[in-house]
């Protein structure tokens, strides 16, 4: 199954930081790009087929993976000639395609531009500036066990984000109110069936704006409560809590807990 990661926006970048030129995905986090720290939550279950829907500074994430090799790994150099020999330290197994989607895209466009590359099977999708030890394979059991055309992935945020109405595991709209006695929002972790490219239909839409909205409204969005770990990447203050949470091993967004969805609530922040 395929992993689409949305990268490159604009207006990705934190805040404090709208001076940079580098998109919120490849922001630092304690030594690497926030994006290969999520890639590795995928990677944990198996899912290594990556996807980088790509926009602003396409060419830099590009010219990062196509080097990737070289970070990741021991290297031997014959000064003389050149030649580079790798000596792998641990085999990731990641293939990872690149595709500029636009500079000024929305998400939603930047999904339908990849249609091509997904085919006629079910994928994953992530926002790229959050990190979460989401359980990926209880959240595909459950989209697998609905029927419905898509999961999206519930998480407890800061008091600072819209809300989901749900009823039971179905999303029934979209708010911007949010109640600090039950608040749900969009986690930007989702599991899609090819039908809901169907529902882009207008490219100015944002997902959550036009095609999320209305797979609510059909009855066809189903919510993944996770209530583990979640922080997203919106500022300064932010990337420094994820940079501190690196210094652990594992980090924790990367600690899965059997059947944690049994357990309480935890915040990031907390």
């Amino acid at each position: 199954m395929k992993t689409i990661l949305i990268a490159g926006g604009l207006d990705s970048m934190p805040a404090e930081e709208t001076a940079t030129t580098i998109p919120k995905a490849m922001v630092d986090v304690g030594g690497r790009p926030l994006m290969t720290r999520l890639m590795e939550v995928y990677a944990h279950f198996g899912h290594t087929d990556f996807i980088i829907a790509a926009g602003h500074q396409s060419v830099a994430i590009k010219q990062f993976f196509a080097n990737y090799h070289l970070m990741a790994n021991d290297v031997r150099v014959a000064i003389d000639t050149g030649q580079v020999e790798l000596h792998p330290i641990q085999g990731a197994g990641w293939t990872v395609s690149i595709v500029d989607t636009g500079i000024y895209s929305t998400n939603s466009a930047r999904l339908c531009l990849l249609r091509k590359w997904i085919g006629t099977e079910p994928f994953m999708l992530a926002y790229a500036d959050s990190l979460a030890n989401l359980d990926v394979q209880e959240m595909l059991e459950f989209h697998n066990s609905h029927g419905k055309l898509a999961t999206i992935a519930a998480v407890r945020p800061p008091a600072r984000a819209g809300n989901l109405e749900l009823l039971d595991t179905r999303v029934t709209a979209f708010t911007r109110q949010v109640r600090r006695s039950d608040t749900w929002i969009n986690g930007g972790f989702l599991i899609l069936e090819p039908a809901v490219f169907d529902y882009l239909l207008d490219d100015h839409a944002a997902l959550e704006a036009g095609p999320l909205a209305q797979l609510a409204q059909d009855g066809e969005l189903m919510a993944y409560r996770h209530y583990g770990f979640w922080q997203p990447l919106d500022t300064v203050a932010d990337r420094k809590l994820l940079a501190a949470h690196c210094t652990a091993e594992p980090p924790p967004w990367l600690r899965f807990e059997p059947r944690q969805l049994a357990q309480a609530p935890t915040r990031a922040a907390e």
